[in-house]
């Protein structure tokens, strides 16, 4: 299991999250590309920061959305949404390149990200971005009771898939996450460190409802920007090592 965080989200004078101190406990690095946050100094300065403690990097690309972080959908066409995931894929690998660090992934963000779970033709136009790319890159997507049907559109667009599962986040009953707007949406951290351990040992969550479903995941998402997530992405990675010794 590996542990991925979104980073590189400050633009210009306002400071998001905390890298510096996020970065040597995670695998890989979700960094924002420019439209929903971040700046040419900033990714710069995350892409460094990755390479000194040989972290995986990924482009986070969203729906040109400053004002609102990226977290409202957009009715884009299908064509705006391939050129606008390539543009902002091509500019961070570009820097990436500059920095000496491969770029190997993809992971939408925000409302880009919940329109491709819930929409074919989103994911579709997104698949579309990844497959036309000059080089392989691999598309994370949430680990769903839908892996097979993704899976199978993977393999059409040969594109390789890694799914994530959420360390702070509760699931409804059909594997979604479960809404922000209903009571106990996102864990505190006694039951965010025991659906970790659950994933990590048996590949289930257990949903609002007390039901235990499959999640079957390649990378485990985390938060860091407050010093309780900081702490937090420490005690998770402690737990995540201790699993692959067992």
């Amino acid at each position: 299991m590996q542990l991925n965080c979104d980073l590189g989200e400050s633009f210009g004078s306002w400071d998001m999250g905390l890298d510096e101190q996020v970065m040597p406990h995670i695998h890989q690095a979700n960094i924002a590309t420019g439209f929903h946050a971040g700046d040419p100094v900033t990714i710069h300065r995350t892409l460094q920061l990755a390479a000194r403690h040989n972290v995986t990097v990924g482009a986070h690309p969203a729906y040109p959305d400053l004002v609102g972080f990226g977290r409202r959908s957009m009715r884009c066409s299908h064509e705006e949404i391939v050129a606008s995931v390539l543009y902002q894929i091509a500019a961070l690998d570009g820097m990436a390149a500059s920095c000496g660090v491969k770029m190997r992934y993809v992971k939408p963000h925000g409302a880009l990200y919940n329109d491709m779970m819930a929409m074919g033709t989103v994911r579709a136009a997104i698949f579309e971005a990844i497959a036309s790319y000059h080089r392989p890159l691999i598309y994370m997507l949430q680990a769903t009771p839908e892996q097979d049907l993704h899976r199978a559109e993977a393999a059409a667009a040969n594109v390789e898939v890694w799914f994530e599962a959420f360390a702070d986040r509760c699931y409804d009953d059909q594997g979604a996450l479960l809404a922000r707007s209903q009571p106990g949406a996102v864990h505190n951290q006694e039951r965010m460190l025991a659906q970790v351990r659950q994933i990590c040992s048996s590949a289930t969550v257990t949903t609002v409802s007390g039901a235990t479903l499959p999640m079957v995941a390649d990378t485990l998402c985390v938060h860091g920007d407050n010093p309780a997530g900081v702490q937090a992405i420490r005690e998770i990675r402690a737990l995540v090592d201790a699993q692959r010794q067992v």
